[in-house]
């Protein structure tokens, strides 16, 4: 069984979770958010995250506001909406849920 293949699928699942919570704080830009989550581990490319992103907003869980950048084209700075807010308290309980339980069974 590969480790790496697994490893990859149980980031992915939680990655909607991070990019909620990190936008949560405050506005992010998108090369602020691979930053951020290089920083914490989770190397991830723009190739993934803005399907992700357009998925969280399509879903009303994020929005944006254009920035004019005075070094290249216009910046897209993303916010959580109140929807997504309630969706991430959701998620936040089912972490901890999860990460209780997983502790309790991995401990024996």
């Amino acid at each position: 069984m590969n480790t790496e293949n697994i490893k990859a699928q149980m980031r992915k699942g939680i990655l909607e979770f991070c990019i909620l919570s990190m936008i949560n704080t405050k506005e992010m830009y998108v090369s602020d958010l691979i930053q951020e989550l290089k920083n914490g581990k989770l190397d991830v490319v723009e190739g993934t995250l803005y399907p992700l992103l357009t998925r969280l907003k399509n879903s009303g869980f994020l929005s944006y506001r254009w920035e004019e950048s005075s070094s290249g084209p216009p910046r897209k700075y993303y916010h959580i909406t109140d929807k997504g807010q309630l969706f991430l308290a959701e998620l936040q309980n089912t972490w901890k849920e999860l990460t209780r339980s997983v502790t309790q069974i991995t401990k024996s």
